[in-house]
């Protein structure tokens, strides 16, 4: 009996605390459910819900022409997830699927992708990578291949788009358009890494971005909430001013200049007169490796301009009425003592002579002279004209970078002394960037109006215009007619008998004023013998279309440093390329009279005999040349400075010289020899890899580089 009451106690024991066991439990649920149930609820509502950006695209940057400087470009990163494929879809199709990616990425035989594509499928390999940044249309042929074409969940085929910004034309005006990248944290700062128009419009380009809501429906996958998607708007895209013909060869002819002279960096731009439009900006420094890119905007950098300036220096003496380009100056022999400091020109020996003269010749006594004349007393009223052309403030170019502008004044006692003024003359003592030269030398050319520089001429938004920039006048005539045509006859000098007389034209005038400072910059003393050579003119100037300054910095002791030597030639390379092209809407004459002013053989001109008939007929010039059996036809002038047309045969197996002619042409003629082509740069072909009478073997890959 005493068992059993043992054991019926002790089973009630256990029942009671289960009983209360499982009402402190319905307690805590409901304690759980009413005081804590919403928080709980809504943090398991945000474990499987999520918020996705749906990145808006970057708008593109075009000339006026329609031609794309930067585009948004989207790649592909692919994945295959072998755990979704069947065993027996993976088998049956392998050899197709290997032969085709094979064929496709051409980086492996058949048999190594399917040895691969095996040995992963084994293994049961869920993120194998099959490729990285793979460009749109092999992604879309991917999506047919073989088990690929199941879809993601069937074919594992796995896809990761990126858009990566391209500049196609690589680094041409780089430094200008600009190179975009995405932000970065840095420092716990998220920082932007862009450069030129792509900053300074990046608001416009950027767009806006949307996104959408998505739950989680698997362990790993989502879905988007209905309702929830908010779409991005896209960027606009912006069209420059930038000719790419013109900034081509600007870029070509200063990267000559520079390796011939072994030189640090330079610049070059080209502005349109009438309007402000800059159509070439070109930047090149040099590298450790010796090549040059565009690294610095070196159009927007501050430094003595020298004997440019002196243009400046003449305005304000004729403005104030204190001179006239007839009238003479004495040189002093090409030297003169200013206070404690003795002045020299470059070359010794010149005298009285009028101002134009010593202008045209840069005398640097003889402009120095004019100012402490009629300055000295009064050089406030100097300073007051170099403010006056926007010369100690920022241009206002649309860049991000522009350094303002500084001259020294009289109140800087630290600074002005009585040898500041004759200097400042001869540019000296004030501080400019490259585009203010250029903006100063293009009022000139444009009858005293000065125009604002600036790179964007409209914003467009899905094709359509919706923003229109128009030029800016900043002075609408900063000296009367009189002064400005006097001005123009002392630039015309320069090239007619001064330092810049060996960049004359046959077909254009041209004007403008050679340069030559010795640099003092951060960590550069003027004892380190680094140059500034430069040259800034216009053309034709008769009638002006087109101002351009070149620039370019010598390294420590070159041998070569005159303006006229090292920056004035690219200055004429550049002009006769847009002149040739017929930019500008200016025409040089007929054919044959330009041919009588030009050394003979000057012009040649390679092309299928074909074009060539087609020319010479539309310009009503008979075939000088009997064309019979002959597939290429060459126009050029004979020794009475005529131009005539020359037959010219092409041996079979024989490399032709296709140098001269046109892509089309060329590439014609190339092909018909069974070469293979390759071709690196865009215009007319200056050169071919394969010597002109080698034999040509047939599949043989050949290079021609156009410029």
């Amino acid at each position: 009996m005493a068992v059993k009451r043992d054991i019926r106690f002790r089973v009630y024991m256990a029942f009671s605390a289960i009983c209360v066991l499982g009402f402190l439990i319905i307690i805590k649920a409901a304690m759980i459910q009413i005081k804590e149930g919403p928080q709980l609820r809504a943090q398991a509502q945000e474990m499987s819900l999520r918020t996705d950006t749906i990145f808006a695209e970057r708008g593109n940057i075009y000339t006026e022409d329609g031609t794309m400087l930067c585009s948004t470009i989207p790649q592909f990163d692919v994945h295959i997830d072998f755990s979704v494929i069947k065993k027996d879809t993976f088998y049956r199709h392998i050899d197709s699927l290997s032969k085709k990616l094979s064929d496709l990425f051409r980086d492996a035989t058949t048999a190594q992708y399917k040895e691969n594509l095996v040995k992963a499928f084994k293994d049961t390999v869920r993120y194998y990578e099959l490729g990285t940044k793979i460009s749109y249309d092999k992604y879309f042929a991917l999506r047919t291949f073989p088990i690929f074409n199941k879809g993601q969940r069937r074919g594992g085929l796995i896809v990761d788009t990126r858009n990566t910004r391209d500049n196609p034309y690589d680094i041409l005006a780089l430094q200008t358009v600009g190179k975009y990248q995405p932000a970065i944290w840095r420092d716990k700062k998220l920082v932007k890494n862009v450069k030129g128009l792509e900053a300074m419009y990046d608001s416009l380009l950027s767009g806006q971005n949307g996104w959408r809501m998505s739950q989680r429906i698997a362990a790993s996958k989502w879905a988007t909430v209905e309702g929830s998607r908010v779409e991005p708007v896209n960027g606009k895209d912006i069209v420059t001013t930038i000719d790419i013909s013109i900034q081509n060869v600007a870029e070509h002819a200063l990267m000559d200049a520079l390796k011939q002279y072994n030189c640090w960096n330079g610049t070059c731009v080209v502005m349109e007169v009438a309007t402000g439009k800059i159509r070439a900006m070109a930047n090149l420094g040099a590298q450790d490796d010796g090549s040059y890119t565009e690294d610095q905007n070196y159009a927007l950098k501050l430094a003595e301009p020298g004997s440019t300036f002196k243009l400046v220096t003449l305005l304000s003496l004729l403005k104030d009425g204190f001179i006239n380009v007839e009238d003479n100056v004495n040189c002093n022999g090409g030297q003169r003592q200013f206070a404690h400091r003795v002045m020299h020109d470059s070359h010794h020996g010149l005298g009285v002579m009028p101002i134009k003269n010593a202008y045209a010749q840069s005398s640097n006594v003889g402009m120095a002279t004019l100012a402490y004349e009629h300055y000295y007393k009064e050089p406030e009223k100097f300073i007051k004209h170099i403010k006056s052309f926007h010369l100690n403030s920022k241009t206002g170019i649309d860049l991000f970078g522009e350094q303002k502008a500084n001259v020294i004044e009289p109140n800087e006692r630290n600074l002005w002394n009585a040898s500041t003024l004759p200097w400042l003359a001869t540019g000296y003592g004030v501080m400019i960037t490259p585009l203010h030269t250029c903006m100063m030398y293009n009022t000139i050319a444009n009858g005293g109006k000065m125009m604002k520089p600036y790179l964007v001429s409209s914003v467009r938004e899905y094709g359509k215009e919706v923003i229109k920039i128009e030029p800016t006048v900043l002075e609408k005539q900063v000296a009367s007619k009189e002064v400005i045509a006097q001005l123009k006859k002392c630039t015309e000098e320069v090239v007619l008998s001064g330092t810049g007389r060996h960049i004359q034209s046959p077909h254009y005038a041209i004007a403008g004023k050679t340069g030559t400072a010795q640099v003092w910059d951060k960590g550069i003393p003027y004892s380190a013998k680094v140059y500034q050579g430069s040259f800034v003119g216009y053309f034709p100037a008769d009638n002006p279309k087109y101002t351009m300054v070149v620039v370019v910095r010598t390294k420590p002791h070159s041998n070569s440093y005159y303006g006229g030597t090292i920056a004035a030639p690219v200055f004429r390379m550049v002009a006769d390329k847009i002149f040739a092209n017929g930019q500008g809407s200016w025409k040089g004459g007929a054919v044959d009279s330009i041919a009588k002013k030009a050394k003979p053989n000057l012009y040649v001109k390679s092309s299928t005999f074909f074009n060539q008939k087609t020319l010479l007929n539309a310009m009503k010039m008979p075939l000088t040349s009997n064309f019979k059996d002959a597939s290429i036809a060459v126009l050029k002038t004979d020794s009475v400075a005529k131009i005539v047309t020359q037959a010219k045969k092409i041996a079979q197996n024989i490399v032709p010289d296709v140098v001269g002619m046109s892509l089309k042409d060329a590439v014609y003629v190339l092909e018909k020899q069974g070469l293979q082509v390759r071709i690196s740069g865009s215009g007319i072909i200056q050169s071919q890899s394969i010597a002109p009478g080698t034999f040509a073997k047939k599949g043989q890959t050949i290079i021609i580089l156009l410029s």
